[in-house]
């Protein structure tokens, strides 16, 4: 048989760290976006209710039981 040569990979460079200034504020937005989804899925009735009627307790009813909050 014959001796194959493969070709031997290209260096790869890592791209430099990403800095915290261009990090941060991706970083509050989803904290917020996180706590008005979790403010809406397990708080959203009774008495902190934003809205009147059961419209957005019935719309995040099956997420509320999966997160484990009692709704009933």
């Amino acid at each position: 048989m014959s001796d194959v040569s493969l070709p031997t990979p290209a260096a790869v460079s890592l791209p430099a760290a990403i800095p915290l200034r261009q990090i941060l504020p991706w970083a509050i937005f989803g904290a917020i976006l996180a706590a008005v989804l979790l403010y809406f899925v397990g708080v959203e009735q009774g008495v902190f209710s934003l809205f009147s009627g059961a419209t957005v307790h019935e719309f995040v009813h099956d997420g509320r039981h999966l997160l484990g909050f009692p709704c009933h």
